[in-house]
C-alpha cells in the first residue's frame, strides 16, 4: 500500500484530518489486514463532504479505496453493475452507457464516489426518483476482522446497511439497478416568482426539476428542466425560457455545465449539471442541505423568504430539489416524499455558521433532516430525534462492529444513547 503524507484536508478545506497519511491499498487483502490490523478506521471517498464524518481521529486510520483495481462488471442480461467502492459516477455512467443501460438518475456533480454518495444519502432530483441509494440492490463490506460480508436485499439487515455513514465496515464494493438507457433534453427557464408558486406543479413538469435562488428576492431565477426524450414535452408557463446557456451561480461561466437549450443527449450527460469532463480542484465554498416532506415546500420556502436578507449576504446560491421516499434506515428521505434545500455558501465557516443556524431555526417546524455530509449544526439529540430508526441502526452496528473500529466522534454522537 501507499501513503501521501503531508496535511490532509476534504475537497473544500475546510476540514484538517487528524491522519497524517492517506492509505491506497493495492488489493482487497491488503485492506484487510489493514483493517484487522487497526483499532479506529475511516474511509475518505472523493473528500466532497464538508464536515467531521471521514475524520478518524488521534491514532486512527484514514484510508482512500483509489488504490484497488477499478471494477464496473455490468450483467445486462440481469441489468444490474457491480462497481467497486474507490469508483466515481461520472466512469461508471460510461461504462454502463457503452451496455446501453443507464442508472435511474444522478447528482449535479458526477465526479463523487459512489459509495461515498450512497453512505451519506445523496441525491438528484425528480418526484418519482428515489435518492442514489435506492438503485443499490448489494452491498458487500469488509468488517472489523477483515472478513467480507455481503447483505443483499433479501436480508432483514439491508435497509440499514445502504446509508450508513461507513459505521458498518469498508464497502468494497456495490450492485446497482439498471433500466435500458434513455435520452435527455434540458431546458432552463428564468424568473420564476415565489408569489402564487404550486410548487407541486413545477416540481412534475419534468424527469428532474431542480430551482435556484440566490434568496436576494422572492423567486427563483433558475429553473432546469431534465426531460426524459420518451416522455412528453416541457410545458412550463410560469416563467420564460433562457436564450442562452447558463450556470447555476449567477455571474459563472457556463461552459462546465452540460448542454441546455432543449439539445437532447444521453442521460449521463444531461442529468447532472456539470460535464463529466470538467474536474474541479477544489471547492472554494461550504455546503448545506436539509430534507423535509415535500407537502411542507411551499410553507419552507415563505419560512426561508422571511429570513434572506440573512441568507443572501453569504449565500452563493440555493438550489431546491424533490426526493421520493426511500426505506434506507439513515436516509434523510426516509419514510417520506421529501424536498431538499441545498445551499451553497461562501468558503467562510465563521461567518457562515450563524447564519446556518439560523436556516435550521427557520426549518424546524417542519422537521428537517440535515444531509449528513454537509454543514449543519442542529444538536445531535434533534437529529436522533427525526430519525426513527436510530435505534435499529445501532443494533446492527453494535453486531457488524461490536469494537467500534469503524465509528469517531461524528458517530459517536448520533448513536450515543444506543451504545
Amino acid at each position: 500500500m501507499t501513503g501521501t503524507t503531508g496535511t490532509l484536508t476534504n475537497w473544500a478545506g475546510n476540514i484538517t484530518y487528524t491522519a497524517g497519511e492517506l492509505h491506497r491499498p493495492r488489493s482487497l487483502d491488503a485492506l484487510r489486514a489493514l483493517v484487522a490490523d487497526s483499532t479506529r478506521v475511516r474511509v475518505l471517498g472523493s473528500g466532497h463532504s464538508f464536515n467531521a464524518i471521514a475524520e478518524p481521529g488521534d491514532g486512527g486510520v484514514l484510508l482512500s479505496l483509489t488504490g484497488l483495481p477499478p471494477a464496473v462488471d455490468v450483467d445486462t442480461t440481469a441489468r444490474t453493475v457491480r462497481v467497486s467502492g474507490g469508483v466515481r459516477y461520472a466512469e461508471l455512467a460510461r461504462r454502463v452507457h457503452e451496455h446501453g443501460l443507464a442508472l435511474h438518475n444522478m447528482a449535479s456533480l458526477p465526479h463523487i464516489s459512489v459509495a461515498g454518495s450512497v453512505a451519506t444519502g445523496t441525491h438528484g432530483s425528480g418526484v418519482t426518483n428515489g435518492s442514489l441509494a435506492s438503485a443499490v440492490r448489494e452491498v458487500e463490506l469488509v468488517t472489523a476482522d477483515g472478513a467480507t460480508v455481503t447483505i443483499g436485499r433479501d436480508d432483514t439487515r439491508f435497509d440499514g446497511a445502504v446509508t450508513a455513514l461507513g459505521a458498518l465496515g469498508v464497502v468494497t464494493a456495490l450492485t446497482l439497478d439498471l433500466e435500458p438507457a434513455f435520452g435527455v433534453s434540458q431546458h432552463v427557464f428564468t424568473g420564476l416568482p415565489l408569489a402564487g408558486l404550486d410548487f407541486e406543479a413545477v416540481a412534475a413538469a419534468a424527469y428532474s426539476v431542480s430551482l435556484f435562488t440566490d434568496w436576494r428576492q422572492p423567486g427563483f431565477g433558475q429553473v432546469w428542466l431534465k426531460r426524459r426524450t420518451d416522455r412528453p414535452a416541457v410545458d412550463f408557463p410560469w416563467a420564460a425560457p433562457a436564450t442562452e446557456a447558463m450556470h447555476p451561480v449567477p455571474g459563472m461561466p457556463a461552459r462546465n455545465c452540460t448542454e441546455q437549450l432543449g439539445v437532447p443527449g444521453p442521460w449521463h450527460d444531461r442529468l447532472p449539471h456539470f460535464r463529466a469532463e470538467f474536474t474541479p480542484s477544489s471547492g472554494a465554498e461550504l455546503q448545506s442541505e436539509y430534507l423535509l416532506p415535500r407537502s411542507d415546500a411551499l410553507a419552507a420556502l415563505h419560512a426561508l423568504d422571511a429570513i434572506r436578507h440573512v441568507i443572501a449576504p453569504l449565500l452563493q446560491i440555493c438550489e431546491v430539489r424533490t426526493v421520493a421516499a426511500d426505506r434506507q434506515w439513515l436516509s434523510p428521505a426516509y419514510g417520506r416524499d421529501s424536498v431538499a434545500l441545498h445551499f451553497t455558501w461562501v468558503a467562510d465557516t465563521q461567518a457562515v455558521l450563524p447564519v446556518v443556524a439560523r436556516v435550521e431555526e427557520a426549518l424546524a417546524p417542519f422537521d428537517a433532516r440535515p444531509h449528513w455530509g454537509k454543514v449543519f449544526t442542529v444538536p445531535s439529540e434533534v437529529v436522533r430525534a427525526r430519525s426513527p430508526r436510530l435505534t435499529d441502526f445501532g443494533a446492527l452496528a453494535a453486531a457488524l462492529d461490536p469494537a467500534g473500529t469503524f465509528t469517531n466522534a461524528f458517530v459517536r454522537d448520533f448513536l450515543q444513547p444506543l451504545s
